[in-house]
């Protein structure tokens, strides 16, 4: 794998600890400002809200933009973003600075990986779109544990001005090791978003949706769950989130193998056995090693569907892939919310703490029969494209005859 990837997995790993560390310093942020919980959770909405428009409207004014320059310029958004965030007089100010800082995440992911994607062989994209994301996935193993740490430690601010020194890193990484690839000629706006007629594209944009809105269902509620149903202590909290990320870092390399070997069945078999995990949470919440375990399995099988769903946004929107792919982006944030408000309504509705993984498992279901579908679909289209093969009539070569 080429050296510009491990410069693109560290700008993820930049981005994926500024999304997730805010929610382990919420209380330590409200109490600064002198805001409830709830306002403060402002800063999780603003994040997700910020990457889910932000993606499509920064890819859309970096067409005209070299794509190297484009990761560098995010980079520099990203960083602005984080020193705001450390350094805001006031939760208004603060709150501007998540958003600053969402609006690169978006648009990094989604160009990341039409980069690595081009930077390997055909049969090892998926791969290398994986190992990007490898950065995103050891953020939540190490990056947001220890940014948690330090802020309660030392103060949040000191957080937010370390990421922001992380952004400085991955800045110099894109532009030192990430290759000048030449932009695609004659692509326009028009085939950008000529890609979204697909109906394959649309479709691995919904089981995106679908399928990580199931993950995050259930781990949205983690810490109530883990402590009011399963029995551990507070403390325990952030040791269950690293086994998750743990599982998550699993899930993607494997996801990346095998995605590039059998596509489709590897979203089969992950879809289907998250689906049947989330269900049996709801019997392994009351028991702290299956529980545990519960844990680190969906976050291996929620993330082993990111780089095989990537990929066949890349393949399906092919010739203009960059757009699609920064909307599948914030396809993922779209699910995280829409899983994250419906646990709250059945957890609000008296069902009790493990309620959100029976939404959680009814998302990944049909996120599966999304999969099934797409495949049928593909199936037809092959099928009618070679009877259409058949029936043309083949010219023959005439011949002269001469007398």
């Amino acid at each position: 794998m080429p050296l510009a990837l491990l410069a693109l997995a560290i700008g993820a790993f930049g981005i994926g600890t500024t999304e997730f560390v805010i929610m382990g310093l919420l209380p330590e942020v409200a109490n600064d400002y002198g805001v409830s919980i709830p306002t403060a959770g402002f800063l999780v909405t603003g994040y997700a809200l910020g990457v889910m428009f932000g993606a499509p409207l920064m890819t859309v004014l970096g067409t005209k933009v070299p794509r190297k320059r484009m990761l560098m310029l995010l980079m520099g958004l990203f960083i602005a973003g984080n020193l705001l965030s450390a350094l805001a007089p006031a939760f208004a100010v603060m709150l501007a600075g998540r958003v600053v800082a969402s609006l690169a995440h978006g648009a990094f992911f989604g160009i990341g990986s039409v980069v690595a994607a081009d930077l390997v062989a055909p049969h090892k994209r998926a791969g290398a779109i994986a190992m990007m994301f490898t950065g995103l996935t050891v953020a939540n193993v190490v990056g947001v544990p220890l940014g948690t740490l330090v802020g309660q430690s030392v103060g949040w601010r000191v957080t937010f001005a370390v990421v922001a020194a992380l952004g400085v890193v991955g800045l110099a990484g894109v532009a030192k090791l990430v290759p000048d690839l030449p932009k695609a000629e004659g692509v326009r706006l028009r085939h950008e978003l000529a890609a979204f007629k697909n109906v394959q594209v649309l479709l691995a944009m919904a089981m995106t949706v679908l399928g990580f809105g199931g993950v995050f269902a259930a781990i949205t509620y983690i810490a109530p769950m883990m402590t009011h149903v399963a029995g551990f202590a507070d403390g325990s909290v952030t040791w269950l989130l690293v086994l998750f990320g743990l599982g998550m870092v699993g899930g993607n390399l494997v996801g990346g193998k095998f995605a590039d070997r059998a596509l489709m069945p590897m979203l089969y078999v992950s879809l289907g056995a998250l689906a049947v995990v989330l269900a049996l949470f709801t019997l392994t919440a009351h028991d702290k090693i299956a529980s545990a375990v519960t844990v680190f399995l969906i976050g291996a099988l929620g993330f082993a569907t990111v780089p095989p769903l990537q990929k066949r946004v890349l393949d399906h929107a092919h010739g203009a892939p960059t757009l699609a792919s920064a909307v599948n982006i914030g396809a993922f944030n779209l699910g995280n919310a829409l899983a994250a408000w419906l646990g709250g309504v059945v957890i609000g509705a008296g069902f009790g703490y493990t309620a959100p993984n029976w939404v959680g498992a009814v998302l990944a279901a049909a996120a599966l029969l999304l999969a099934f579908l797409s495949a049928a679909l593909e199936r037809r289209e092959t099928a009618a494209s070679r009877t259409v093969a058949v029936s043309l009539p083949v010219e023959r070569p005439t011949t002269t005859v001469h007398h």
